[in-house]
């Protein structure tokens, strides 16, 4: 029972801190800024939703999809550094909701366009939880500790869901002025994320290409 215990924690402390709910929302509220209340709850609904699937459908398949097709979480870092400074680029300049808000026909689009990329992957279901994911159902020995890391990704998705979903509140509090300030500085913050995530990812990629240079 306390190995139990011991792995149901590991997994909420390890997901819940690279998941980072709370980091997410400024994203999600300056980037549905414009949206009705009940069209933000759909947005969060669908991301979370679709990072839950993703991530247990990597726990399960992750291994063996990465090497099928030769991807490594490096090469994901890279990809997703590139969107994360594309969208705070777009931030930066508070034009992100005003050009893709331009036509009401285009609100449902834009609301699943930006649940699955960049909000659920790979903001919530990013390349450190993707990783997490998959080694920890590589510890996972038995059917109970699998089932656990399922409950426990499960879990911080649906509080995820729940902190984004209040920030509908803040996004009235702060009115349409206050939103684009947060627009602009939180695109700066992305941008620097997003200089983080396609270092981190291309310095083992460069390590690697001169190791073989080398030899």
């Amino acid at each position: 029972m306390e190995l139990y215990l011991s792995f149901a924690l590991l997994c909420f402390t390890s997901f819940i801190t690279l998941m980072n709910p709370l980091g997410v929302m400024p994203v999600f509220m300056t980037m549905t800024g414009s949206l009705s209340t009940e069209e933000r709850r759909n947005t969060a609904q669908k991301a979370t939703i679709v990072a839950a699937l993703s991530l247990i459908a990597f726990a399960f398949s992750g291994q063996l999809l990465f090497k099928f097709f030769g991807i490594s979480v490096d090469s994901f870092r890279v990809v997703g550094g590139v969107i994360f400074f594309m969208m705070g680029y777009d931030m930066l300049q508070a034009r992100l909701v005003k050009v893709k808000m331009s036509k009401e026909s285009t609100r449902k689009t834009y609301v699943t366009d930006i649940s699955v990329t960049p909000l659920a992957i790979p903001m919530i279901c990013g390349p450190g939880a993707i990783t997490n994911a998959i080694v920890l159902m590589d510890d996972a020995k038995d059917l109970q500790m699998k089932g656990i890391l399922i409950a426990v990704i499960l879990a911080v998705c649906l509080i995820t869901f729940l902190i984004l979903w209040s920030s509908s509140t803040i996004i009235k509090w702060l009115g349409e002025t206050g939103n684009k300030i947060m627009m602009r500085l939180m695109g700066l913050i992305v941008m620097v994320i997003a200089v983080e995530f396609f270092f981190s990812g291309m310095k083992p990629i460069l390590i690697d290409i001169l190791k073989s240079a080398q030899q």
